[in-house]
């Protein structure tokens, strides 16, 4: 029993993670290009190895004939009969190669093969190892960095941060750890290449899914992200269990396990909304914290138009529009937003059609009432779609409004970063402090007019 043989194999495979069928192969090739090499370049090499006891045969085929004219393939019927008193001519005996009649250079080719056999396994192992942890989340040690990208040691292989997936202002120090999302395993030649990224979305759901015990069960579901990563982000979720709220789950208590992910995010705002079936109520969450009027969404076109006070319409916007933005990402509708002065002096619009709720409304009541709550669509599951349709001028389009106050297509999503006056002129906008209930929160830089 070749004991030495069988306690290397063992060790391979503790540490390398290689089978021991795998290694078996290796020398079995490594032997039968030993051969090869000593005899020729000839196809009638053959090994025999018992896994048992790691004890190996080598033999060359050979045909018996009267007068040899190839040594590595024929064999005289008189050195035949030494090995086989049975030999005929015509038959094949087995010529046993002693190991130690390999030359240096056949001994080295043999080491190379298996040595080339274990590297060639051990990245095939490697790579299958974070192939399944693809679009998934891990933690990394910074290394150094390789220009504007950034060396993470993932363990047993390395991954590459990107510039174009490093989060804007983020500095990393090497030897720190940090969780990143790895997006792509590729199988190259010198081994796997892993991309991972600081900037996905699923980064910041997959914390959540390892944070909330509900998630990773599936009593509360993720339903959409949206994330504009170091800014903010917005997320949807929504209970399986009527007796367990979705949104509490994911803050935890005294916001233990939100505040947990934001500091491994260095500070990302993220804003958890419960998800809604309804297109008008969704839109309405997504647009928080800025208070609504009026929702109107057309499932088929996959837009919206959203009303809101005139001195919410900042904050409904967003800085830059990021508010705006993320909620389109969220809901995935295309959303326009309007203040209630723009919404009335649209031709075709009838005050009556998404107020009726609120015969008696009054400006002064209205501001006493809903100045500190969120005010919820006055257009039901059903109400939404038929003011979609009568609620602005007569073909029911949206795009024929007059185009005041946003751009050319009247969309938010290219609108010039600045606030609306009552006329809906972006030019003539003094810029003065709000009253306190039109103050707006720590999202909104533009102060807007007392009312």
């Amino acid at each position: 029993m070749n004991k030495e043989l069988m306690e290397a194999l063992d060790i391979l495979e503790k540490e390398k993670e290689i089978s021991k069928e795998t290694l078996f192969d290796a020398i079995e090739n490594s032997l039968i290009t030993a051969c090869k090499n000593h005899f020729g370049k000839s196809d009638n090499i053959k090994v025999e190895i018992d896994k048992e006891t790691c004890d190996f045969l080598c033999y060359a085929e050979k045909e018996v004939v009267e007068e040899v004219e190839d040594d590595c393939t024929q064999i005289d019927l008189e050195d035949a009969l030494k090995i086989s008193k049975r030999a005929q001519l015509g038959d094949i005996v087995h010529v046993e190669i002693k190991s130690k009649e390999f030359g240096r250079i056949a001994t080295q080719n043999a080491k190379n093969v298996i040595l080339q056999k274990i590297r060639e396994e051990e990245r095939s192992v490697i790579y299958n190892q974070y192939f399944e942890k693809e679009k998934d989340v891990v933690t990394g040690i910074v290394q150094r960095y390789v220009g504007r990208n950034i060396s993470i040691n993932l363990g047993k292989a390395d991954g590459i941060l990107n510039e174009s997936e490093q989060v804007k202002g983020e500095i990393f120090k090497p030897t720190e750890r940090i969780k990143v999302y790895i997006l792509e395993v590729k199988n190259t030649p010198k081994g796997p290449r892993i991309l991972v990224s600081r900037t996905h979305p699923e980064l910041v759901k997959r914390l959540f899914e390892s944070e909330v015990t509900e998630i990773k069960d599936g009593t509360v579901e993720i339903k959409s992200i949206a994330r504009e990563a170091g800014s903010r982000t917005k997320m949807a979720v929504w209970s399986n269990n009527p007796n367990v709220d979705a949104v509490g789950a994911c803050v935890g208590i005294n916001g233990s396990r939100v505040n947990t992910i934001v500091e491994e995010l260095r500070g990302e705002k993220i804003d958890i909304i419960n998800w809604d079936d309804n297109p008008g109520n969704m839109i309405q969450n997504a647009l928080s914290p800025a208070k609504i009027v009026a929702v109107f969404a057309d499932p088929d076109e996959k837009t919206a138009k959203v009303v809101v006070p005139d001195y919410q319409l900042s904050l409904a916007i967003g800085k830059e529009g990021q508010n705006a933005r993320l909620a389109a990402r969220l809901t995935g509708y295309k959303i326009d937003i309007k203040s209630e002065t723009q919404a009335k002096d649209a031709p075709g619009f009838r005050y009556e059609d998404y107020i009726d709720d609120y015969e008696e409304y009054d400006e002064d009541e209205y501001e006493e009432e809903y100045g500190e709550e969120s005010v919820g669509s006055p257009v039901g599951e059903e109400g939404w779609e038929e003011a979609s349709e009568e609620g602005f001028n007569e073909e029911g389009s949206w795009e024929e409004m007059p185009e005041e106050g946003f751009n050319e297509e009247g969309s938010w999503e290219e609108m010039p970063e600045e606030d609306f006056n009552e006329e809906g002129s972006w030019e003539e906008m003094p810029e003065e402090d709000s009253d306190e209930e039109g103050s707006l929160e720590e999202d909104v830089d533009e102060d807007l007019t007392e009312e």
